[in-house]
């Protein structure tokens, strides 16, 4: 039905919509709409309040955000730094833009922890660009190690870790907690953005080289009268590459389809949720309560160096958002001293909490913790609870769903043709077996390369529970600085002298150079 002027001209004027073409003032504008009001019927002004309502509607639907099914178009959508199209920035797009395979495995890595991460980024109001920067840091392996000793999927150091709040100890490393190094780097990057004047891309810069390096760049420029953005810092070469690396994946990111590239869609939905445990819990027996795998607990949870959570806390994991209910509810029913694997001793003659934890493959704080000791103090004949060790595979206190799936799960022998870019730490992830299970049944070194088109033997469990942690282990290459010697940096590393001398065939000689480089195999967990 057709609507009359006055309606139409009434739905306006309680719409606020009316157009004006002249220079009226408020008062004038308001004595219109009164009269408006004053010479309608009941009801003209009830349709004119449902068109209203309509075309509110229609304007809210056209302001609301769009909704995406992928995580990477959420991040595009949001895009919003400049990319100069300079010669930093092209070699870097270029590299990327001729490794699609690279691309593929980083969302196989992200899938678990980049939603989150886009969350979080959201929250704080910052340049959603810094979603992509675990993919420069890390390549998003949660356990990515430098030589530099930089750990987890934003490449904390040891101090900067410490500086914000994330434990590191014998049972656990923030650094490579997701929620908790995820947090620490938004934190740090705050801090840069506000200590740098409100310049993203310097606070990114100084994230990578520390702001004191920054800082004097910016004073030595000034000193000379000039620019002090980020392009016109004097910096190192491994900085004036970083910010290019994550400009360039923001440009392909956004301009995909003109390169001819693509990124494998990540659902945009919560997938993983933190999960409050109030204590110290064995990870076999939280895998079997949240009905996953052993590896899948740890994949998301690489945080944890040992067979349980650290007796002190943080008390929470990571779980998939579909098994939270279940594993909540069998843990509710889990008394706190069956939360571990445990068997009882008996205190001998010379036996101390760490000779017994020694034994044990544990810590004495575990032990003390489990006991309820008050001291140290223990005396010969007393009776104590011990934690087992991942070791203890056939203990009669593993839970018996865990020992029954260990001890009698048959597996199917399956064949892996090696793709481009694949490493043992990929294909290991995708049958979701160990590195260490692999290179064994393919009698391989856990650092070998491997060739395109090799084919690798895999035993795949109906339902694999192995308690074995994922393997940490990485080889890198280490530049001995001045005043490094043999002792120091097998120290550092937690190695061997003899090792380090093997590894290098350094035999008969008697000093190390500045500048030379050694290559270290390293357990990230034990370093």
């Amino acid at each position: 039905m057709k609507k009359s002027p006055l309606v139409l001209a009434l739905a306006l004027t309680l719409s606020g919509c009316q157009t004006l073409t002249s220079t009226q003032s408020d008062d004038v504008i308001v004595n219109q709409q009164e009269q408006q009001l004053n010479g309608a019927s009941p009801n003209d002004i009830s349709e004119a309040l449902m068109i209203n309502a309509q075309y509110q509607q229609v304007n809210e639907l056209d302001e609301a955000p769009p909704i995406f099914d992928d995580v990477w178009e959420r991040i595009r959508y949001q895009l919003s730094i400049e990319v100069p199209q300079n010669r930093p920035v092209v070699t870097e797009r270029n590299y990327y833009a001729r490794h699609q395979s690279y691309l593929d495995r980083i969302s196989k890595r992200a899938e678990p922890y980049l939603h989150f991460i886009v969350e979080e980024v959201e929250k704080r109001e910052m340049p959603i660009e810094i979603a992509l920067l675990p993919i420069v840091e890390s390549a998003f392996d949660p356990f990515g190690y430098s030589h530099r000793t930089a750990s987890g999927i934003w490449q904390f150091m040891p101090q900067t870790g410490e500086r914000f709040d994330l434990k590191q100890n014998w049972w656990y490393d923030g650094r490579r907690d997701i929620v908790q190094s995820t947090r620490a780097a938004l934190d740090y990057l705050s801090y840069l953005h506000k200590t740098l004047e409100g310049d993203w891309l310097n606070a990114i810069a100084a994230y990578n080289s520390g702001e004191g390096r920054l800082l004097r760049a910016i004073k030595k420029n000034r000193k000379k009268h000039l620019p002090t953005d980020f392009w016109s810092l004097d910096l190192p070469s491994e900085t004036t590459a970083y910010v290019p690396k994550l400009l360039a994946l923001s440009d392909l990111l956004k301009r995909q389809e003109e390169f001819g590239l693509k990124w494998d869609p990540i659902i945009n939905a919560q997938v993983v949720e933190v999960v409050d445990i109030g204590s110290q819990i064995d990870l076999a027996l939280a895998a079997d309560m949240a009905d996953i795998s052993l590896t899948e607990l740890y994949r998301l949870n690489p945080g944890f160096n040992r067979w349980a959570t650290d007796p002190n806390g943080p008390h929470f994991l990571l779980l998939p958002s579909d098994k939270v209910e279940q594993f909540q509810q069998l843990l509710a029913k889990t008394d706190l001293k069956d939360r571990l694997r445990w068997q009882q001793y008996i205190v001998a003659n010379g036996d101390s909490l760490s000779v017994i934890a020694n034994k044990f493959s544990t810590s004495a704080a575990a032990i003390k913790s489990l006991n309820k000791l008050k001291s140290n103090t223990i005396r010969v004949g007393q009776q104590l609870l011990v934690p087992l060790s991942d070791g203890a595979i056939n203990s009669a206190h593993l839970p018996k769903q865990v020992r029954m799936a260990v001890n009698k799960s048959t597996k199917k022998k399956l064949s892996h043709t090696v793709k481009s870019g694949d490493t043992l730490w990929d294909i290991s992830r995708e049958y979701d077996v160990t590195i260490n299970e692999l290179a064994k049944w393919n009698k391989l070194k856990k650092n070998s390369v491997l060739r395109l088109g090799q084919k690798l033997t895999v035993y795949k469990s109906a339902k694999n529970t192995q308690t074995a942690l994922i393997s940490t282990n990485r080889t890198i290459i280490y530049k001995v600085r001045r005043g490094d010697s043999l002792a120091r940096i097998a120290s550092k590393f937690n190695l061997t002298i003899n090792d380090i001398i093997k590894w290098n065939d350094l035999s008969g000689q008697k000093y190390l150079q500045p500048g030379q480089k050694l290559k270290l195999k390293v357990d990230v967990k034990s370093t």
